[in-house]
């Protein structure tokens, strides 16, 4: 991969569609962010408005000497290269073994890790466990993390991933926290499903508190320093939670008063996650990415919180480069569909995503750096997401249709009880991936919102079950109810028949003597408990019943009849008609995308017309049509939304200084060290003259007359490159 390319050929500064530079008077305002544990090198300058140092520690999976240096120094080298800094550390993980081994507080507390049945300690690392969060190891946190870089200066704090594995709950400080919450003695969650639904319960509370406790402390020490601390959690998604078997605080934390916003963190290694539709289990990465950014964005919407939308070039799991592009497409083009969210985290770990070595394709054991031609894709997605702009227009496809889904989604998966099994979360998918690969966009509705105008403000038909999760107070009925009584449309399917259905909760304690939490609920609206299939009318709206387990429509082939002729009925109350289709198409701005699906109504291609700019070939080439085929995604620069002035349409690099005079436009061109940069420039006519760095570098080939586009080739540098073309 070591092929030489011409050094000249024209630049193209910022990204997608004139980029402007960054000017003293935006730098508070945080679009594009970035984690890393390493002070700043050229390799990794990916010119994002602002960088995450991780940890005070480092990050415990980089064992570099230079991840390892203080943390103030490594937030300082980021300043100096004009980077907002902000701080990420891990609460349920991280290079706390100070805290383990005694040398903070001279106590040992490797009793603190989460624990298995078996005795083992869940770790995620050498000497990093993962934390049952004492109030002890709080106080550590509060004095050794968050007052030092605050004292550094940093004002926006991420908290990174609380985590509480389903199978822990065994350790002696889990134990403890049990007897203070419950007051009564510790229970093994593997005994009975309520043993299980109450660990999972203190476990959601623990990380809640854990949240709650350091937001509130940071935000209190800021003040003392003059400083308005900003408080976010990066976390996957409800989704992706629930299918790795992991509790979290998730929805609630969305209205806690010291959590500011969230990054949802998806991408390939969550989204390719395998689940069952017709029958088959397989992985279907873009239609797992767009339902995982679809919890995160219903999850923060009605509260109003902020959140950055995560995308990662490669995963984890070492692959394939080849693989790796071909997922990040999909959870790119996923993440890009939903027009309301603007802000986004770039790419985690630039260290390992520029300077890591990973197999050259699947057959071969070869390990290379990225891909030359990966990389400059990878530059102009940032250009374009620095770029994004909001829009108000909306996802191809019927609207109105949503599955409901809440966080005791987590606290059912393991272990399981009875022989009741819902393999890959099939009790979700099977309400939700029947009508998404219809070309529905289907929304998502976390119960804990309901009280929010806004969550049920545009649904028409809301899907639901009770086999895979509970609601967890009665309010949410409440709410339900009067939006059915006001035109809303309940589709339930449930046999209400799964282990956890008996687990003593307020359903079935005090005045409420209820087999199934459904039973209040329909109790509220006059339909019996018990109620058998069918649709009963509720005010100006209606319930239908369906007397299945969700998962059994996906499952078995062709199974999902029913509940598409349900949904369609319901939808059909006021004359609606539902639209079926193999895509998506959505327009941002200048900005195309689509994505065409496969399993789905057909296997026809779609056909892509106008003057375009293909963002996901490096060599950004402009088209008149384009056929994209099932199961791919396409994204696109439309020309004739540009305008007619000199602009930066598409490039791997971000622009500054840029200056129009007369028949000249000049920019200087920054990007990392080792990429190299393909850029696509609108100019008033054919170039005369490109100089790069003052070298003449014009190159006729480069010129498109139809879109009058002029397409430049140089070796990147983050120190600038200086772009001057005349015509």
């Amino acid at each position: 991969m070591k092929r030489v390319l011409p050094l000249c050929l024209l630049a193209l500064g910022c990204l997608a569609a004139c980029s402007v530079s960054q000017n003293a008077e935006d730098v508070n305002r945080v679009k594009t962010t970035f984690q890393s544990s390493q002070p700043w090198k050229p390799t990794i300058d990916n010119r994002a408005d602002a960088v995450m140092v991780y940890g005070v520690g480092g990050n415990p999976s980089d064992r570099s000497r230079r991840a390892r240096s203080a943390v103030e120094e490594r937030i300082q080298s980021w300043r100096d290269r004009g980077y907002r800094v902000d701080f990420m550390t891990g609460i349920a993980w991280g290079s706390y073994q100070d805290y383990f081994t005694g040398k903070w507080d001279g106590k040992m507390h490797l009793d603190e890790g989460q624990v298995r049945v078996s005795g083992d300690t869940i770790w995620h690392g050498r000497m990093v466990p993962y934390i049952v969060p004492s109030l002890n190891y709080l106080k550590y946190f509060k004095e050794t993390q968050i007052k030092r870089v605050i004292d550094a200066g940093v004002e926006a704090l991420y908290f990174e991933e609380p985590e509480f594995w389903c199978w822990g709950g065994y350790s002696e400080a889990f134990k403890r926290e049990w007897e203070d919450y419950y007051k009564s003695p510790w229970r093994p969650q593997h005994e009975s499903p309520e043993a299980t639904y109450l660990s999972s319960k203190l476990k959601y509370h623990l990380y809640y508190r854990a949240l709650d406790e350091v937001s509130s402390f940071a935000k209190e020490y800021g003040k003392s320093k003059g400083l308005d601390v900003k408080c976010y959690v990066p976390t996957h998604s409800l989704l992706n939670y629930s299918q790795w078997h992991i509790v979290s605080p998730e929805a609630s934390l969305a209205s806690m008063p010291g959590i500011d916003g969230y990054i949802a963190q998806v991408w390939t290694g969550t989204s390719r996650e395998p689940d069952y539709f017709n029958g088959v289990r397989k992985e279907r990465t873009f239609e797992t990415a767009y339902l995982e950014y679809g919890c995160m964005e219903s999850m923060t919407a009605p509260t109003g919180r902020r959140v950055w939308f995560l995308t990662d070039p490669i995963e984890d799991w070492p692959r394939d480069w080849v693989d790796y592009k071909k997922n990040y497409h999909a959870t790119f083009t996923a993440q890009l569909l939903y027009p309301d969210i603007a802000d986004y985290e770039v790419m985690p770990w630039p260290e390992r995503i520029y300077e890591g070595l990973y197999r050259k394709s699947a057959d071969s054991e070869e390990r290379i750096r990225i891909p030359k031609d990966y990389s400059t894709m990878m530059q102009v997605m940032i250009g374009t997401l620095n770029d994004m702009p909001l829009s108000e227009n909306k996802l191809s496809g019927t609207q109105g249709i949503s599955v409901l889904m809440g966080n005791s989604l987590m606290f059912q998966r393991f272990p399981t009880h009875a022989g009741y099994e819902d393999p890959q979360l099939s009790n979700f998918y099977g309400m939700a991936m029947p009508i998404l690969k219809r070309g529905i966009p289907v929304g998502i509705t976390h119960i804990e919102n309901v009280g929010y105008e806004k969550a049920l403000k545009d649904v028409k038909v809301l899907v639901m079950t009770y086999s895979n999760m509970k609601p967890m107070d009665p309010e949410a009925h409440t709410h339900l109810v009067e939006w059915v009584k006001k035109g809303g449309r309940i589709l339930y399917c449930s046999r209400d028949t799964d282990p956890f259905q008996s687990v003593q909760e307020w359903w079935n304690t005090g005045d409420n003597h209820f087999a199934a939490p459904a039973d209040h609920l329909f109790g509220l609206m006059g339909i019996p408990a018990g109620a058998e299939e069918g649709v009963y009318p509720v005010g100006e709206g209606a319930v239908c019943i369906l007397r299945q387990d969700p998962k059994e429509f996906v499952m078995t082939p062709d199974a999902d009849a029913r509940l598409m002729e349900a949904v369609e009925k319901m939808y059909a109350v006021d004359g609606g008609i539902v639209e079926y289709k193999n895509n998506f198409r959505l327009t941002r701005g200048p900005y195309e995308l689509v994505a065409v699906l496969d399993e789905s109504v057909n296997q026809e291609p779609y056909r892509m017309s106008g003057l375009l700019i293909d963002l996901y070939d490096p060599e950004l080439p402009v088209y008149k049509e384009k056929d994209i085929l099932p199961g791919t995604q396409g994204f696109f620069y439309n020309v004739k939304a540009a305008g007619k002035a000199p602009k930066i349409l598409a490039a791997a690099s971000r622009a500054y200084d840029i200056v129009k005079k007369g028949r000249s436009f000049s920019y200087v061109a920054k990007s990392p060290m080792e990429t190299v940069n393909v850029s696509r420039i609108l100019l008033p006519s054919r170039p005369k003259s490109v100089l790069i760095d003052g070298k003449e570098c014009v190159d006729e080939t480069g010129w498109d007359a139809e879109s009058k586009t002029s397409l430049v080739r140089f070796d990147n540098s983050p120190d600038g490159v200086k772009v001057q073309i005349k015509w």
